[in-house]
């Protein structure tokens, strides 16, 4: 089977500065998403239902959460060849450094991989939203003898110049490359895209940062130390000696590089018909199995709102919300266009009752809007986050705002009364 002869490697990106608050004490692949899963689940997942059962995540900053909830979550039969497992930078003989880049962090760990039997490496980012059958990609790799694949995504004029973009010709090989272009290039930029896609404008192909390797390829292209980065180097000098094909996905995908975009990403699942969808059969996202009760919900008006299991529901109203695993929201509280991500453990009766503490979870008569609640935030009574573009950028012990958004630091504190 073509499944058996594909490596995949999941990258776990740098310190992930642009999410920061939400990693300053977790890797980019563990940030809480859509109440009940974590990124690094997104790609795990495709890899998956696509049969590809053999995957390494690599990462090197704040790894412990990570790597607790890989091992406490993918397990595989003691007769099977699957596994995930997450390799760290880690200092050897021949290397005393981090990772520099995507290709050196491949590069640092070409001797794990190699130790497996595979004709193809799967190279996958570890931060997008997107639900993808790389069976599909393989084949059209394999079929067109390509050395290297890119998966590219038809963009538009507005979007092309925040992405590298590739230029493909009639059998779709790339031909050329250029980074982030400046609109004025463009025109001479365009791909052969599908009907629908030029009805939407879309004539672009930009990179998605998925890559199919042969091996042998590979493994000739990391002798070579100066290169660091697949985008910025390795890519774009392969296109002129190595065929490298271009495989066009036209579903829905998006990056999740900074606050706003992961913002946006989970407050779409609150469409009617989101377009990342939850809900597939087929495409099914896998995460940690918790034991929780159902959600219990008092006297709440509801409107597009995504709720996590084990939550207790007293609140008002909540909209455009998503709502995460074991959140408590109290009495009269008002809940606008956030995302909470819930708590990691229930508190006790005599916690909840003790008025010289703030609980967990949201207080009585809060309106909360615009923001972010990371994991285990304890709000007040009658506290006010009204966050929007009227907020200047800013950062205290307890949140931070950026774009807008207000996003309340994993673990804190918020006093009765306090307003944002």
């Amino acid at each position: 089977m073509i499944n058996d002869k594909v490596l995949a490697i999941i990258l776990g990106g740098g310190q992930g500065s642009r999410l920061y608050p939400l990693t300053h004490a977790r890797s980019k692949p563990a940030v809480p998403i859509a109440g009940k899963f974590r990124l690094v689940d997104i790609p795990i997942s495709n890899c998956i239902n696509s049969g590809i059962k053999r995957m390494y995540v690599l990462t090197q900053f704040n790894s412990a959460s990570l790597n607790r909830h890989i091992k406490n979550t993918y397990h595989f039969s003691f007769f099977s060849a699957a596994f995930v497992d997450v390799l760290a930078a880690e200092q050897t003989p021949t290397n005393q450094t981090w990772f520099q880049g995507t290709a050196d962090a491949v590069r640092q760990s070409m001797h794990h991989f190699n130790k497996h039997n595979y004709e193809y490496i799967l190279i996958l980012s570890g931060d997008q939203l997107y639900q993808m059958d790389f069976n599909a990609m393989v084949k059209a790799h394999i079929n067109s003898k390509a050395e290297i694949t890119i998966a590219t995504i038809p963009v538009n004029a507005k979007e092309a110049p925040s992405f590298g973009i590739l230029k493909s010709d009639e059998n779709n090989f790339i031909s050329s490359f250029i980074e982030k272009p400046e609109t004025k290039l463009l025109p001479d930029w365009t791909s052969e895209v599908s009907d629908e896609m030029k009805a939407k404008g879309k004539n672009y192909l930009a990179s998605m940062g998925i890559y199919i390797f042969n091996k042998a390829l590979l493994n000739k292209l990391m002798k070579n130390p100066d290169t660091i980065d697949f985008g910025k180097e390795i890519i774009p000098q392969a296109i002129d000696k190595h065929p490298v094909l271009s495989y066009q996905y036209e579903g829905y995908w998006t990056d999740i590089g900074n606050i706003e975009s992961f913002f946006e990403a989970n407050l779409g699942l609150t469409d009617t018909f989101p377009e990342f969808d939850l809900y597939s059969k087929a495409r099914r996202i896998y995460t940690h199995p918790r034991m929780l009760p159902t959600t219990k919900i008092s006297g709440t008006n509801l409107d597009k709102t995504v709720l996590a299991d084990g939550c207790i529901i007293d609140a008002g109203k909540i909209e455009h919300s998503v709502i995460g695993v074991r959140s408590k929201i109290d009495k009269e509280s008002t809940v606008i266009n956030t995302y909470m991500m819930g708590s990691d453990y229930y508190q006790s009766i005599e916690e909840i009752l003790d008025e010289s503490i703030v609980s967990m979870g949201i207080g009585k008569r809060c309106f909360i809007k615009n923001a972010i609640l990371d994991k285990n935030c304890c709000i007040g009574n009658d506290v006010r986050i009204n966050g929007g573009h009227h907020l200047k950028d800013t950062e205290t012990d307890t949140y931070v705002v950026k774009e807008g958004i207000v996003v309340v630091k994993k673990n804190a504190v918020i006093p009765n009364g306090f307003v944002i």
